[in-house]
């Protein structure tokens, strides 16, 4: 049975019901902790799919047939870390991420329908793994008495993160959040985050480190702070952070292959707007988000909301007819100058052309600019997986 064949009835089920099922059909031949993907006291609409048990995976990005060891997705988003490790040999045994169109290009990507809201999931019924992985929002800790421990970290995705590593022990985690993190609460949210790693749950957690995405063979500037860490019992004392790959590359490499949309370029008027807008900041000795880069450039982190988009704008003179298909004021500029494409976005964090852009532009910006970027995670998690390999772990 190809999962494309049964995939439109799934992704028409109740989304809780259809990351029971997807993740069911993902993982039950490999019997980790299979109480969470029962099937027996679930609705009868489930029950017909019991039968679908051998599923051709003909999904964009398959999991392995193979695999050398088990993970856990967290904070999910489109599924940057689920690429990294699968593309090492890894295999998802379970998947969360709280936004709905995230979950939709989840789906079609994977065949596997994310978990809903982590804070509605019974710790304990997660399947075991060896590694768990999470890129998980930064947020303030309680440090109420200045423990700044375990219990302070209540109340914050953190805290959930932390709770799954207590429950579960995996023998590693691969966790990523923003550079920010460091300078966080002057400090106080990392220096919390690595005491209950390292002395409340008994990892040993090298000093974090910032990775570029530039080092990396994508041509996007964009800083990231990774935690690594090992069970203690394991025996794992050291542990090298990825050197730079060496590898250059520039915006040219991430271009559409072909004329894209009208709709991507800038009108006259929007323009003129930029640049006044930015010669008066530069008066004040402000910036402002504004930017063109050439094709020989690296381009500026992808972010979601404000000046996101203008912040990386490109030249592209290969458009030819100006006539716009959305309502601008103005005409369509006719230097060349537009927005980078989703498609461009997606390159710019390591996607695979595989990868399915199934939702509007709007929600596929905010879903690679709230990615990882994927050979930066990948380079970082072999790291990891030759430290367990080298003594027998894995």
């Amino acid at each position: 049975m190809k999962f494309t064949e049964i995939a439109d009835e799934i992704s028409d089920l109740d989304p809780q019901d259809a990351a029971l099922l997807t993740q069911y059909l993902h993982n039950y031949k490999i019997g980790s902790n299979n109480d969470f993907f029962l099937l027996k006291e679930k609705s009868e609409s489930l029950m017909k799919y019991m039968d679908y048990e051998d599923i051709y995976w003909d999904v964009p990005l398959p999991p392995p047939v193979n695999p050398k060891f088990t993970f856990i997705d967290m904070f999910a988003g489109i599924g940057g870390f689920r690429i990294a490790m699968q593309n090492l040999g890894g295999k998802s045994v379970f998947s969360s991420e709280w936004d709905k169109y995230s979950q939709k290009t989840y789906f079609n990507n994977f065949g596997e329908y994310p978990f809903g809201d982590i804070n509605q999931i019974d710790v304990k019924s997660i399947p075991d793994h060896d590694i768990l992985c999470a890129g998980f929002p930064c947020q303030a800790f309680s440090i109420a008495g200045k423990k700044r421990g375990f219990k302070d970290t209540r109340g914050t995705l953190f805290f959930n993160i932390a709770s799954i590593i207590k429950e579960k022990r995996p023998k590693a985690f691969f966790l990523e959040n923003v550079k920010g993190l460091v300078t966080h609460k002057s400090g106080s949210t990392l220096e919390t985050i690595l005491k209950v790693l390292r002395e409340d749950l008994d990892y040993y957690v090298p000093e974090p480190q910032i990775m570029n995405a530039k080092n990396f063979g994508v041509p996007q500037n964009r800083e990231r702070i990774f935690i690594i860490g090992f069970r203690k019992d394991l025996q794992i004392n050291s542990f090298n952070y990825p050197e730079s790959l060496g590898i250059t590359s520039a915006i040219s490499n991430i271009k559409e292959e072909k004329t894209v949309s009208v709709k991507y370029y800038l009108s006259t008027q929007y323009l003129k707007s930029l640049q006044e807008h930015r010669k008066r900041h530069e008066d004040k000795g402000n910036g402002f988000g504004y930017e063109i880069k050439s094709d020989t450039d690296t381009a500026n982190t992808i972010v979601v909301g404000g000046m996101g988009r203008e912040r990386n704008l490109i030249i592209d003179t290969r458009l030819e007819n100006f006539t716009p298909v959305t309502h601008i004021k103005g005409k369509v500029n006719r230097e060349g100058i537009r927005r980078m494409t989703p498609r461009e976005w997606a390159r710019l964090q390591g996607f695979p052309d595989t990868f399915k852009i199934v939702v509007s532009d709007a929600q596929a910006y905010k879903q690679f600019g709230n990615s990882v970027a994927i050979p930066a995670i990948k380079a970082t998690a072999q790291q990891i997986i030759n430290a367990l390999t080298e003594r027998d772990i894995l």
